[in-house]
């Protein structure tokens, strides 16, 4: 083969290369990564970066970069970091989002620039709903859904009276709407309690008051830590007994508690003690790589990264929006969580489990398995979502 015959096969053989080995990814990164709700940030972070690690630093054989910003939990410091990242770096896709009061004033202006949304923690019910969009993915949960499933547990119990608590913000208000959808008996107390609110005197005398049958609560990260903590000081640990969503049972907040969250039960889609080759390749390269046990957030942070690698690669392409919209509606990937669906509305379809707070061979708490109470649960929104 002469020289220029050479030239002109190899000129044919570059151009029939798939145009992704050619561009890159671009993510934008938004969460909590400083103040009392850091740790939340630090986990999704970390659960996204070990899956870029295994996937060799791409995405769908694409080179990758991260764009990171702190949205301090407040919602229009998330807009002005989501509208720099979608105007000025041009991004593919926005993710990272930890409370979904930050997501949904991000999520207009992502989704009105036809940009993806993928959340990898935060479910709020109006994206699940009304607010369905094309571009808007969730690749961890509906906020109803793991509270959902502790009122059936608690209705199957026999529980009559519970009392419930949460932060007064759409989670919060999500989670106890769940947890009602599915409970049977009686609420004696509902309460919104301030955001980020460090003292829980007055709601604990207001249980102590009450004599409930169970205490319901959701409270993430540093608020989580405090609630447990003080309900055990109070002596209210040993008279009624107190059950949560596993984001209030999870480990940002059990190393912190120690004994005073063991025998304490919550719902959750997985745990750091779900038993299947994805999930036990995915808790022994984050305790190798940082030392401590990963959280639910990191788990659906890391799901999220081999969601978005499946996508591109099937999709050839983040540039064309309708293959990878497709794409990402029916790919397959290994997830932590064993088997994992979208519904219609971009939400999940998966199972629910009940866990007790107990401790490992090394001493230390962990989710331990001991019921299902959902299968392939889908979430309460999805018939109102006309996209």
């Amino acid at each position: 083969m002469t020289m220029k015959a050479l030239l002109a096969a190899m000129a044919v053989v570059a151009l029939a290369s798939p145009a992704i080995a050619a561009e890159k990814v671009k993510i934008g990164f938004i969460s909590t990564f400083s103040g009392p709700q850091g740790v939340l940030g630090r986990e999704l972070m970390d659960g996204f970066s070990l899956a870029l690690k295994n996937l060799g630093g791409k995405l769908g054989g694409a080179e990758v970069t991260v764009i990171q910003g702190d949205d301090q939990g407040k919602p229009d410091i998330g807009v002005q970091l989501a509208e720099k990242m979608v105007e000025r770096d041009k991004v593919d896709v926005v993710t990272g989002i930890n409370f979904s009061n930050v997501l949904l004033a991000v999520a207009k202006p992502v989704l009105d620039s036809k940009t993806f949304l993928l959340s990898i923690n935060a479910g709020p019910s109006q994206l699940a709903g009304k607010d369905c969009n094309p571009y808007y993915f969730n690749v961890a949960h509906q906020n109803d859904n793991v509270p959902e499933a502790m009122g059936q547990f608690l209705t199957a119990k026999g529980v009559k009276t519970v009392y419930l608590l949460a932060p007064n913000y759409p989670a919060g208000k999500d989670m106890l709407g769940g947890f009602k959808r599915f409970f049977h008996g009686r609420v004696v107390g509902e309460v919104y309690t301030q955001f980020n609110q460090p003292d829980y005197a007055a709601e604990l005398a207001q249980i102590r008051q009450a004599k409930p049958d169970a205490v319901f609560f959701f409270y993430p990260g540093g608020m989580g830590i405090n609630f447990l903590k003080q309900y055990a000081q109070s002596g209210l640990k040993g008279q009624v007994p107190l059950y949560g969503p596993s984001f209030s049972l999870d480990q940002t907040i059990l190393p912190a508690v120690g004994d005073a969250a063991v025998g304490t039960f919550s719902t959750a889609f997985w745990s750091e003690t779900a038993n299947n080759k994805a999930n036990k390749k995915f808790v022994t390269d984050f305790e190798a790589a940082y030392g401590r046990i990963p959280s639910p957030y990191a788990a659906t942070a890391y799901d999220g990264a081999y969601l978005l690698d499946a996508a591109i690669k099937a999709a050839g392409s983040t540039k064309n929006k309708d293959a990878l919209r497709k794409a990402l509606e029916t790919v397959k990937f290994d997830s932590v969580r064993g088997k994992f669906s979208f519904n219609t509305n971009h939400n999940p379809i998966q199972d629910y489990h009940l866990y007790e707070v107990t401790k490992d061979s090394a001493g230390r708490l962990i989710n331990s398995y001991r019921s299902e109470v959902f299968t392939e649960h889908k979430d309460a929104y999805s018939t109102t979502c006309t996209m």
